[in-house]
């Protein structure tokens, strides 16, 4: 797929400035990863150039060879015109500092608990993370929380569970390349279904929340991602539900319950009004995910 524009821009000044003309003008959606035509770009083009993210004043004014500037082209429709999000095309994502592999069998990595983890928002329910043995990471696609979990708690054995046997081919890949094997282990699993009797002091799930509505109403980039990772019924909570149900029985004495369920707050509360549900809020959001403890689960 060629344009034409490979042949009359030659530096990366260049492309920057026209991928974020082409993007504006194609109507591209943003939000897996960055929320804008001109970060986009420069995530696009250093990606495809094999160039450091941080570096890029540096590199504006170098030269493109014929073979760069017609990768750079391609890679730039396939963005506008196929609407593919950039995490798909680069097959990466970042969540802070840490890198993931991603593909289309995996949503890519946005969670609100990223923040929560690298702020140890958790810290007034877990205020010893050295002190934490064992986290569930339910519904973890890619394996990008559970990771992150093991790093925050380093004495802690993390199971990063899914039901999609091709988001834990992902997992493993991504557990393997941070060198977390030994303490990270992916279980194909629908929630608690296959887990027995193992209990936890943190139970963290990104479930699928999206409603019914929001769903008819996705722009192209998201249809990209599997459907099971984001769909969860007419309010969003199908999910949750059956979480709720079954999750006390999986928590130590003093175990807690986080869940993102993003903007669906009203419904939440809407459809259990007598759980005190505890919102957290980051340095960027607010009240997108709840925390439980065990004994109002089993109220």
């Amino acid at each position: 797929m060629t344009t034409g524009a490979e042949n009359e821009l030659f530096t990366i000044r260049d492309w920057l400035r026209y991928a974020v003309s082409r993007f504006t003008s194609a109507g591209v959606f943003f939000g897996h990863g960055t929320n804008n035509a001109f970060d986009e770009a420069a995530w696009l083009i250093l990606h495809t150039l094999s160039l450091p993210h941080e570096r890029l004043e540096i590199f504006l004014d170098a030269r493109l060879s014929s073979d760069e500037r017609l990768a750079v082209s391609r890679m730039i429709e396939r963005r506008a015109v196929d609407r593919l999000p950039t995490a798909y095309l680069t097959n990466e994502a970042w969540l802070g500092n840490y890198r993931f592999h991603v593909d289309e069998r995996v949503i890519v990595p946005r969670s609100y608990f990223a923040d929560l983890i690298f702020e140890g928002a958790f810290a007034p329910w877990l205020a010893q993370p050295d002190a934490v043995s064992h986290v569930l990471d339910l519904c973890t696609g890619s394996g990008c929380l559970a990771i992150l979990l093991a790093d925050a708690y380093p004495n802690a054995m993390v199971d990063a569970v899914d039901i999609s046997p091709d988001a834990l081919q992902v997992a493993r890949r991504n557990i393997d390349q941070h060198g977390l094997s030994d303490r990270v282990t992916p279980i194909e699993s629908d929630l608690f279904s296959a887990l027995g009797g193992r209990r936890y002091d943190l139970i963290v799930c990104n479930p699928p929340y999206v409603t019914a509505e929001a769903v008819a109403a996705l722009p192209v980039e998201y249809r990209h991602e599997p459907l099971l990772a984001l769909a969860a019924g007419e309010d969003g909570l199908d999910v949750v539900r059956r979480l709720l149900a079954e999750a006390a029985g999986h928590l130590n004495q003093h175990g807690i319950l986080a869940v993102e369920v993003g903007h669906n707050r009203t419904i939440m509360e809407d459809a259990y009004p007598d759980l005190p549900l505890i919102w957290l809020s980051t340095a960027q959001e607010d009240d997108k995910v709840f925390l439980l403890e065990r004994d109002d689960l089993q109220r």
